[in-house]
């Protein structure tokens, strides 16, 4: 079974939504500017609006896409759960990956630091149980049974 691909969308959007506010608003708090809106434009070479475009793009339809269509099937436990392993699995490829290609280093050490690295990871988990739990699954649910009623 696969979660329905409208609701994974639609989980994409609201967590890629929710991290880029959290990036905007939360970040800034733990003293960590995050801005991934320039920073993918600056990779790109081209404007801050094409950026954000690409983030929502690729939070929105690539990675939920990927998630209901290759991961849900193989990764462990309820819907919910498989929405953070993958935000888990997503976060140490920006890591590894994304953040050397921005100039930043591998887990930030050019730029950030730590608390950089545990802001990133707290938004992609938070990405993760929203695309879980709005995509959810196909999986009938059983009805919850009244005992008592039964025993009368």
């Amino acid at each position: 079974m696969k979660p329905n691909v409208g609701r994974s969308i639609a989980g994409g959007f609201v967590g890629t939504l929710i991290m880029t506010l959290m990036m905007r608003y939360v970040a800034p708090m733990m003293g960590v500017q995050m801005n991934i809106a320039a920073s993918l434009a600056k990779m790109m070479h081209t404007s801050v609006a094409v950026g954000l475009a690409a983030h929502f793009m690729l939070g929105t339809i690539v990675f939920a896409l990927i998630y209901s269509y290759l991961l849900y099937r193989i990764l462990p436990g309820a819907p919910v759960v498989r929405g953070i392993e993958w935000g888990l699995v997503l976060w140490f490829l920006m890591e590894i990956l994304a953040m050397p290609m921005l100039g930043m280093g591998v887990f930030n050490t050019v730029m950030g630091g730590a608390k950089t690295v545990m802001a990133a990871l707290v938004a992609h988990v938070v990405y993760g149980a929203l695309l879980g739990w709005i995509a959810g699954s196909t999986e009938t649910r059983q009805p919850a049974t009244n005992i008592s009623a039964r025993s009368a």
